[in-house]
């Protein structure tokens, strides 16, 4: 009954939200509707306290960039159904606009390739007619940065670039898990923290058969820490997020479905000029490692030694209780961050991180001639391109250390030659694409390098 309830749903709409400044709370509201009624949703985020509340401009801009915040975080219930109307509440502008209709189509891309829901793609957002009342330039350029932290290997080399460079980085998170708390008290800095609440009435859909998939969580989190950073009065939100985050993992129906869409270059030029636009942000966001490989990052953070307790790179050790579990070493992001890791370290020093040494285990293979595209297609995780997984396992077979392993000698028969032509033409330590970084951001990433 309520799977057909929800078949029958024709539009999802935001009625409100709501701030709560001697708490912190934000309360999102959401509705599917259809001709058998209506399915309520509210959403909680929780934002840390300032020292003082914001006023005037600060206080202006920081609803708006809530009102971004709110029709974002709708994907999670947006895709219980997926109607094909969505019924924007307010005027938003040619930029707000264009960055969350491409969050509801790109930023669904795989969910709509894994459900068979191909009108998801061709989603077009019904903005009310109408003019965005002007917004007051809110210049937070020279104030500290807030560094966004996930507990893997990339954020902690933001982090020590910008602390190298004399920049103060406050750390910050979402719903942070132990990984992301052992990390940050290895940083020696003291962090900021919000908590997301999803309405639970979104997991009992979901345990009662409702559509579900992957969902743009990057874009929300990021909005969620440039709301955080504009109550603090902090400065620019910095991301770790690098260039392959751009590459898609197949084509469907004619576009691009990329399981990083909100990670990319796009999304983060699309949401740095709505929020420009609709908040008056000068400078609120962008990435630190945009132009830099996979493995360009695995060889800086290789140079640091103070988290090999504390990081991991595993979204399946995220859900484990024993805080002693840092990588699961079955999934693509362990096999990988392994791989783009092994030509900068010792083997025991990365057998010790990962508690395991991925290279001497053949059930590894499957996953990794993935990865090398051998079979099939780039996994549908935060993975590197092809390219440089090849270009990593050429620099693995040079070393001794690696040379009798039984994954790595099978790898090598199994690379066509073409693909280690490719590699061998190819220079991943070479920062390339677009970059929004600003330049004392970038100086600070050069000194680390």
């Amino acid at each position: 009954m309520l799977n057909g309830q929800l078949r029958q749903m024709d539009a999802f709409t935001f009625p409100s939200y709501s701030l709560d400044l001697s708490t912190g709370e934000a309360r999102f509201d959401y509705a599917l509707t259809g001709a058998d009624g209506q399915l309520r949703f509210t959403e909680v985020v929780t934002f840390p306290l300032p020292a003082q509340p914001p006023t005037g401009t600060r206080l202006a801009a920081l609803h708006r960039v809530l009102e971004v915040l709110h029709l974002a975080a709708g994907v999670s219930y947006y895709k219980a159904a997926a109607p094909p109307r969505l019924i924007a509440p307010h005027p938003l502008g040619e930029a707000a606009t264009a960055f969350l209709t491409a969050l509801y189509t790109k930023g669904l891309g795989e969910y709509a390739y894994r459900n068979d829901l191909p009108y998801v793609l061709e989603l077009a957002l019904e903005v009310p007619a109408g003019e965005v009342a002007p917004v007051a330039p809110l210049d937070t350029a020279s104030a500290r940065p807030l560094s966004a932290v996930g507990g893997g290997k990339d954020s902690i080399v933001s982090l020590e670039a910008l602390r190298g460079a004399g920049l103060d980085p406050v750390p910050f998170s979402v719903n942070p898990n132990h990984v992301i708390v052992s990390v940050n008290e290895a940083s020696g800095l003291t962090a900021l923290t919000a908590r997301r609440r999803l309405d639970p009435a979104l997991f009992e859909l979901n345990a009662a058969g409702a559509r579900n998939g992957h969902i743009p969580v990057t874009a929300i989190n990021s909005l969620i820490a440039v709301a955080t950073a504009v109550l603090h009065g902090l400065g620019p939100v910095v991301m770790s997020n690098e260039r392959s985050a751009s590459d898609p993992n197949l084509t469907w129906n004619g576009h691009e479905i990329n399981h990083q869409w909100s990670k990319g270059a796009e999304a983060e030029g699309l949401l740095r000029a709505a929020l420009t636009a609709h908040a008056g942000l000068t400078e609120p966001y962008f990435s630190l490692l945009r132009q830099l490989s996979e493995l360009h990052i695995a060889r800086l953070f290789a140079g640091i030694t103070r988290y090999d307790d504390v990081v991991t790179s595993c979204n399946a050790a995220f859900k484990l209780h024993d805080p002693s579990a840092r990588w699961c070493a079955h999934c693509p992001k362990c096999r990988f961050i392994f791989l783009a890791l092994a030509p900068f370290m010792e083997r025991a020093r990365l057998v010790h991180i990962f508690g395991a040494d991925l290279f001497a285990d053949p059930s590894q293979l499957p996953g990794y001639r993935e990865l090398l595209g051998v079979d099939g297609h780039k996994p549908f995780e935060c993975v590197g391109e092809v390219e440089e997984s090849v270009v990593a396992l050429s620099l693995v077979a040079a070393q001794p250390q690696w040379q009798n392993s039984p994954v790595v000698t099978a790898l090598l028969s199994a690379v066509p030659d073409s693909a280690w032509e490719t590699a061998a033409a190819s220079d991943v330590f070479t920062p390339a694409g677009p970059s929004f970084v600003p330049p004392a951001y970038a100086k600070a990433l050069a000194a680390l390098d």
